[in-house]
């Protein structure tokens, strides 16, 4: 195989790649359990971590901007098989809006290879979620922060940290791995 025919491989490998995360996320978004105050605990951003510490900043960014951009276009990805973009910017749009900014703080921290950084940016992206799903609730509702926070942010904070440990340690493995056999 020539270097042309390997260029052409990786990047055929790197779209599966997104396509794989694009999808990965559609289907954890139907993994939901009901909450009180309509929005549903879903496996969502668990996807989009796994996403930027598997497939790096770059590509994880790309997967998170196809999923928003066939969500808004009306396919069935967001949560209970919703679509429309409708869903962007309504109520609980800010968190939806963050993906591209989360997936790139996650895949950053991933691309350095360092565990402690990974750790850092994971954290970042669980606050940087929490934030704008929180000021864009507060901003849509005309309500205060504090109120917006409650509920918003509050009843899935425990969630969001479970999800964090669960992205480091799963999508740590699974980075190793396919590192290991060269396929990323």
């Amino acid at each position: 195989m020539n270097q042309q025919e390997k260029k052409v491989n990786l990047k055929i490998r790197e779209l599966c790649f997104i396509a794989l995360f694009t999808a990965v996320m559609a289907v954890m978004a139907q993994i939901s359990v009901p909450m009180p105050l309509g929005v549903p605990l879903t496996l969502q951003t668990l996807a989009l971590m796994l996403a930027g510490v598997i497939l790096g900043a770059k590509k994880a960014v790309i997967a998170s901007l196809v999923y928003l951009a066939l969500g808004a276009a009306g396919a069935p990805v967001f949560t209970q098989f919703g679509g429309g973009l409708h869903r962007i910017i309504g109520p609980w749009g800010g968190f939806l809006m963050s993906y591209p900014v989360v997936s790139f703080i996650v895949g950053l921290g991933s691309d350095t290879g360092k565990k402690l950084r990974l750790a850092v940016s994971l954290a970042a992206g669980v606050i940087i979620n929490l934030m704008m799903g929180t000021l864009w609730f507060a901003f849509i509702n005309k309500s205060g922060l504090p109120e917006a926070f409650a509920a918003a942010a509050a009843p899935f904070i425990i969630a969001e940290i479970i999800k964090m440990i669960l992205a480091f340690g799963a999508g740590s493995s699974v980075l190793n791995i396919l590192k290991k056999n060269a396929l990323i």
